[in-house]
């Protein structure tokens, strides 16, 4: 799939109360938007980020200052799919085989991360659409892109300068070569 939207939680146990979010993703367009919510030490949190690859820029939104931080991104897009170095693991229904409709039939993935770490990864037989990927589970699928402002910084942060200083690095596995499902 190209565009996508989907809601994700964590399963990390640092978290009495895990953070919720949602990502929107454009392969051809080469950008990702991630926007989450939860709560830690007491206080809430609220975290939007917009990774545009091609312009080689990253925006941290701050909608209650209506402020952004705008950064170098000095990373290659690499789209959402099972990595190259994956083993397949079991092939499974998540919910119901018994009527048409009613479940998704999935492959689960592993490998291996630098500094012995290990990874798990469960994608859609048709279309390779990841259900969880490391510590996250997805939800609420829309396929599609449904809304293209989702892609646009918000109109204040025209005003915000380039913060040269700072480049937003994304640790990827391992592997950064991948392949379809």
């Amino acid at each position: 799939s190209v565009f996508w939207v989907l809601f994700l939680s964590t399963t990390l146990r640092t978290f009495p109360h895990p953070p919720l979010g949602q990502i929107s993703y454009d392969a051809f367009g080469q950008k990702i938007r991630v926007r989450s919510t939860g709560l830690a030490s007491s206080e809430t949190f609220y975290v939007d980020q917009l990774m545009l690859f091609r312009q080689k820029v990253y925006y941290e939104i701050d909608w209650l200052k209506s402020s952004c931080k705008k950064k170098p991104l000095d990373t290659a897009f690499i789209p959402m799919q099972v990595p190259f170095d994956a083993h397949a693991t079991m092939q499974m229904f998540l919910g119901s085989s018994a009527s048409w409709g009613m479940g998704v039939l999935v492959n689960s993935w592993s490998g291996v991360l630098p500094n012995n770490g290990y990874y798990t990864g469960v994608f859609t037989e048709i279309g390779c659409i990841p259900m969880t990927f490391f510590s996250y589970i997805t939800f609420n699928w829309v396929l599609g892109n449904t809304n293209p402002m989702d892609f646009a910084p918000p109109s204040f942060c025209a005003k915000s300068k380039l913060e040269i200083k700072e480049t937003v690095f994304l640790e990827l596995s391992r592997s950064s070569v991948l392949k379809f499902c």
